[in-house]
């Protein structure tokens, strides 16, 4: 049985940046939350502590497959929107830190 995927990308946001990256975020994730296999979605904004990340969003996957197919989605998305995320991220000051997770078991 394959375990769950999750899709973890974290952000350094300036906040001259924010609410045009937040608005990215929605229309994303409006469009990943309605695909096959998406089991969980979380968007975290920092409060507190020192880290740099300020936001974090977490997708839950039921496998890479769907994460293959949920890709392939959003690149027609961002194709019939005309966005570019890499040149949005360089002209806003944007850095992201992008990867696939999977659970372990810590209780042995």
């Amino acid at each position: 049985m394959t375990s769950q995927i999750y899709r973890v990308d974290k952000f350094i946001v300036p906040e001259a940046a924010q609410q045009e990256f937040l608005a990215k975020v929605r229309s994303t994730h409006a469009l990943l939350r309605s695909l096959p296999g998406c089991t969980q979605e979380l968007v975290l904004e920092q409060t507190s502590g020192p880290g740099s990340y300020n936001y974090v969003t977490v997708l839950g996957w039921s496998d890479l497959a769907a994460i293959d197919a949920a890709k392939i989605e959003v690149r027609k998305l961002h194709a019939n929107t005309d966005f570019h995320p890499q040149e949005m991220f360089n002209r806003l000051g944007i850095q992201a830190d992008l990867g696939n997770y999977q659970a372990i078991d810590i209780s042995a």
